[in-house]
């Protein structure tokens, strides 16, 4: 379930529709977090809830009345899913808290190896130029000289 979802907020709109489930936050997914652990877009999971009468039904909305985000029983949902044939993709667990300083060593060691690679690469640009206006230092000439030879004809 959302980590998110505050019910306390008097800010922020709240309609219980199953209200058996106050205090029990926990046990709701909300339908965008359902539709990346079915596997699905959440166009789908939208199509779902207007064409099946099965869909779970909604436990609670939260937000604003333009844009209200719906929550169901995770359970019911993934059931649902499973029957549509989703795959469904088990929750991972959070991942571990990095310190400050190891993200920026991480994030130091990646800036050095970017400018290393955009030096080589800037060398390697150098030279090709280099031989690019030797080429069209050569071209030129020969354009020189068959403009000469024409004039002469």
């Amino acid at each position: 379930m959302n980590e998110n979802l505050n019910t306390t907020d008097s800010t922020m709109p709240t309609t219980w529709h199953r209200p058996e489930f106050q205090g029990r936050e926990k046990e709701l997914i909300h339908l965008a977090a359902g539709a990346k652990l079915a596997g699905v877009t959440r166009s789908a999971v939208s199509n779902w809830a207007a064409r099946h009468a099965d869909f779970p039904k909604l436990v609670l909305e939260t937000g604003p009345r333009t844009r209200r985000t719906k929550y169901v029983v995770e359970g019911e949902f993934m059931e649902f899913a499973e029957l549509r044939g989703s795959t469904i993709t088990p929750r991972r667990a959070p991942s571990p808290h990095r310190p400050g300083a190891v993200i920026d060593a991480a994030h130091l060691e990646h800036c050095e190896r970017q400018v290393a690679r955009l030096r080589d690469l800037e060398i390697r640009r150098a030279a090709k130029l280099a031989e690019t206006r030797r080429a069209l230092k050569a071209a030129r000439a020969r354009l020189a000289e068959a403009e000469a030879t024409a004039r002469a004809r």
